[in-house]
């Protein structure tokens, strides 16, 4: 519920601060003191269109803080989550007016679209009256309105999930049917790629074996030279490694007699003589593998360069080349079965769309049962607030072409006639503000415990109505307060003295300056409004007795 709002510098206003509790909160004030302020503040702050006009003379901007209790409304908070705009379960809502710029907006400190401001404005307030925030004007909340006043939500949750199904299953199919009209063209192409890679025939490892293979025969002659100049090296009688260490090795096992102490050498020069002589035999086997075949590196050329220009071809590296072979099998498999596919896909779609049309008809069912309830509960609250004659209908009609959606298959119109013999017409053509005031709180006491929405403010609501009826919109704004936050703006005593909580507008100049102030009540000084309200200017005795009467029954 909306806990405080700050206002500065809009219209006539200053500046102003206003604590506001849960419960009824009627408005009052003598006519011209402003008292629509208050309602137009919030349809700024919630993210109405805003109006350079309406800061206040010599002022460059305007602002309008709003703080928002948001109890248990665990879609509210859900709501900030999603939009990244959660702070410890606060709500804060600011807007400022600019007279040389634009208007910004902020949730929770944070700068935000007014299209995103307007649309958690939606879910906190909603103002009834002659303004833009009436979302039972559309059809949209007009259903959502009566499925939580039917309480099906077992339903819906079955048909959103049916719905969902039905959608994929449908995509799949649209797409495998788009695939198969240029089927055998594709399967065609498939073929004449898959016979290449076959007739490739590369095998694994084979790439890096013939790379190998390619660089010791383009260097055969190179390699031949370098091995007998290595084994030359290490064979020489009179300077090669080998001889000498052999020669070096029977010496030192004859100084080993004279000095034992040579042990470890002698061991270790043993041991690199047995190394060159592995490394000596090593190079001997690879010399003599050693051969120059120009035709068989021709062919390995050739091989290679056949791999490398279908790799090029397909854009992939050239050892890929078997695995994109193994991908276009599957390819072709899966278009080859296509047609097996295709016939089952089409019959999960029918089934499916079955599921989905037999939920919608449940769920039409149950709407129909309840918008019967709903249309005499409404049309008996129409009587009861001064619109006698007057009847409330809600029109289930098939969606445009019979389609399906996640709610279902009805277009929801909620219908009044306001006067007898009338013809019904939607409840967004209702040309009077008031009567439409009327309508809207007759269908929020019928569906107080369904609606999500904590705080809804009426504007005039009793505009053209008195005496008793004006007793009983009193009376059904107290009830709906039960349920809902409730703000009122009512020149009526019967209204003003049903409410838990009073608020005087009241606007004061000094010749130069015009402000208007808001003021609550305590109950001497509301029987003196009451008072007022009953009897203008002269107020008696019986007047004040009457007001005090009225406040306290």
């Amino acid at each position: 519920m909306l806990q405080h709002i700050q206002i500065k510098n809009l219209v006539i206003v200053r500046e102003l601060s206003l604590e506001l509790n849960s419960g009824m909160t009627a408005l009052t004030g003598e006519t011209g003191a402003g008292k629509s302020i208050l309602i137009d503040a919030m349809g700024l702050a919630l993210g109405s269109k805003a109006d350079k006009n309406m800061i206040r003379s010599g002022c460059d901007l305007a602002e309008i803080n709003a703080e928002f209790d948001l109890g248990d409304a665990s879609d509210i908070k859900q709501w900030l989550q999603d939009n990244a705009l959660d702070s410890e379960g606060e709500c804060i809502i600011r807007r400022i007016l600019v007279r040389q710029g634009r208007s910004r907006c902020f949730i929770n400190n944070r700068p935000v679209p007014a299209a995103l401001l307007l649309e958690l404005g939606s879910r906190l307030v909603s103002i009834h009256g002659q303004h833009e925030h009436q979302l039972l004007m559309q059809q949209g909340s007009q259903r959502d309105l009566l499925d939580a006043y039917a309480g099906h939500a077992q339903l819906l949750s079955k048909m959103l999930t049916a719905h969902k199904e039905y959608r994929l299953k449908q995509q799949q199919l649209q797409e495998l049917q788009r695939q198969s009209m240029d089927r055998a063209q594709r399967l065609d192409y498939l073929q004449f790629q898959i016979d290449e890679l076959r007739q490739l025939q590369l095998q694994a490892g084979e790439l890096d074996e013939l790379a190998l293979k390619q660089r010791q025969l383009a260097h055969a002659d190179q390699l031949g030279s370098d091995l007998a100049t290595l084994i030359r090296l290490l064979l020489d009688d009179e300077h090669g490694a080998q001889p000498g260490l052999a020669h070096a090795c029977v010496q030192l096992e004859q100084l080993i007699n004279l000095d034992d102490q040579l042990q470890p050498a002698a061991e270790l020069l043993d041991s690199a003589r047995i190394q060159v002589e592995e490394a000596l035999g090593l190079l001997q086997d690879s010399a003599s593998h050693i051969e120059s075949n120009p035709q068989l590196l021709e062919e390995i050329d050739q091989r290679l360069g056949a791999i490398h220009e279908l790799a090029r071809k397909h854009r992939i590296p050239a050892k890929e080349l078997p695995e994109l072979l193994d991908k276009l099998s599957r390819e072709q498999d899966g278009l080859e079965n296509a047609d097996i596919t295709l016939a089952q896909l089409e019959q999960e779609v029918r089934d499916l769309e079955k599921a989905s049309l037999a939920a919608a008809e449940k769920l039409s069912k149950s709407r129909t049962k309840a918008a019967a309830r709903l249309e005499k509960t409404i049309t008996e609250s129409m009587q009861q607030l001064g619109l006698k004659g007057g009847i409330f209908a809600v029109d289930i009609a098939p969606l445009p072409e019979a389609r399906l959606c996640a709610n279902g298959a009805d277009q929801i119109t909620f219908l009044v006639s306001t006067n007898p013999g009338q013809p019904l017409a939607p409840l967004a053509r209702v040309a009077s503000g008031g009567e439409l005031s009327r309508i809207s709180l007759a269908i929020q006491v019928a569906t107080a415990n369904c609606s999500q929405i904590p705080t809804l403010i009426f504007d005039e609501v009793d505009a053209g109505i008195g005496g008793a009826t004006a007793e009983t919109v009193g009376k059904l704004l107290r009830q709906l307060g039960t349920q809902n936050q409730v703000l009122c703006v009512t020149h009526l005593p019967q209204v003003a003295s049903q409410a838990n909580r009073h608020l005087q507008v009241s606007k004061r100049t000094n010749g130069k300056i015009t402000e208007t102030r808001i003021m609550a009540l305590d109950k001497e000084q509301r029987i003196e409004e009451i008072a007022r309200m009953l009897g203008g200017l002269n107020i008696t005795k019986q007047t004040l007795a009457h007001a005090r009467e009225m406040v306290e029954w």
